[in-house]
């Protein structure tokens, strides 16, 4: 018997881990996407496996899932990552109140997490900004990768291993039971996977007018050390951090840190802005990120929300040496409602996956997973 065929519609990371998980799962799998290479959200990110984000249960296990499944392929294909972990630094009282807090969360829960002195930061990472910082807590679930690297090199890997047939420069405009249409072609499967992200508004106008779901613009930047072997040694985050995951929702104290910063930095809270920075294997340092949200969006980057970043940057880390590469910005779909992700059934064999936010690289292959194991 010859094996069903699957069609993804979509080649970011969501499509990608769609394509893996029915590949597993014995179809043959065609991915059609409508430019020459993924250009969108999957390659406008920190390349960040972000774990310590996730609220413990459901979420938090399709996480460590997906830096599984990550590893595996970054292996296969050869790729370097950067197993680094993370650092939420702490500076204000409020801050550190919530850090003890999770601290003890996390460690009820089997994280992997230490509360670290000044001292202990300053010996183990370079960088930090030790003026007025009270500690921290280190989480030895993170790792980064570089997403433009890993989801250009994605494609050739899955083909290698699962045999998935990639066809670029298509855009798919009607979709119909067993059928995906081009503007001169048609390709039959039993199983069709829409994975276009913000895209699938064009498809499936209705459905996605339905939807609780809107759009975040992100605005990211990029640094090179004067040095070429400078690291970090982990990636770092402040307060604001605290306040965007939902893993630290659960903390009693963050009301209190909640309250300081919409009185203190209504700026920051007006323009989405919580401050990361990762550095890939390459030794190229990301920073960001701003959230705008809506339907449509200016297209240029705001000089002022970056420079917002910097500034708050600049009281965790010393950055006179950094020296900016690259600015950019990047649109994803996001559910209005809270919900973590969108799975829908448009009819037996026509599905739609999408609506996982800002946290495609964290959770994608475990989510396409978990979907196409209900099929």
């Amino acid at each position: 018997m010859l094996p069903q065929k699957a069609i993804v519609v979509g080649a970011g990371i969501v499509g990608l881990a769609t394509a893996r998980a029915l590949a597993i799962k014995g179809y043959k799998v065609t991915v059609i996407d409508k430019t020459q290479e993924a250009i969108g959200a999957s390659i406008r990110n920190f390349g960040m496996l972000w774990p310590v984000g996730q609220p413990d249960g459901g979420l938090y296990e399709r996480a460590k899932r997906t830096k599984q499944i990550w590893m595996e392929c970054l292996d296969g294909m050869k790729q370097s990552y950067n197993p680094c972990g993370s650092i939420h630094l702490a500076y204000f009282d409020d801050e550190w109140a919530v850090l003890e807090e999770m601290h003890e969360k996390f460690i009820a829960n089997k994280r992997p997490v230490h509360l670290l002195t000044p001292d202990q930061i300053e010996e183990r990472f370079s960088g930090i900004n030790q003026r007025k910082l009270i500690g921290g807590l280190y989480s030895d679930d993170e790792v980064i990768i570089d997403p433009r690297s890993a989801i250009k090199g994605l494609p050739a890997y899955l083909t290698a291993a699962y045999g998935v047939e990639f066809i670029w420069g298509t855009a798919i405009t009607g979709i119909t039971k067993h059928k995906a249409s081009s503007f001169d072609k048609t390709f039959e499967a039993d199983i069709i996977c829409v994975c276009s992200g913000a895209d699938f508004e064009t498809l499936f106008p209705s459905v996605f007018a339905a939807q609780p779901i809107t759009k975040s613009r992100l605005q990211m930047m990029r640094f090179k050390h004067e040095k070429s072997d400078y690291k970090i040694g982990t990636s770092v985050c402040g307060g604001l951090s605290l306040l965007h995951y939902k893993s630290f929702a659960v903390a009693s104290s963050l009301e209190a840190l909640h309250t300081r910063i919409h009185q203190d930095m209504s700026e920051y809270v007006k323009h989405g802005i919580h401050v990361m920075v990762s550095q890939n294997a390459q030794g190229e340092l990301t920073v960001g990120d701003t959230h705008e949200y809506g339907l449509d969006f200016d297209p240029f980057d705001n000089h002022y929300q970056n420079q917002l970043v910097l500034d708050y940057l600049k009281q965790l880390m010393h950055i006179d040496d950094w020296q900016i590469t690259q600015t950019w910005n990047g649109i994803y779909p996001v559910m209005k409602n809270g919900a973590t992700d969108l799975f829908i059934t448009i009819e037996p064999g026509v599905y739609i996956l999408n609506g996982i936010g800002g946290h495609g690289m964290t959770m994608s292959f475990g989510f396409a997973e978990e979907m196409i194991n209900t099929i």
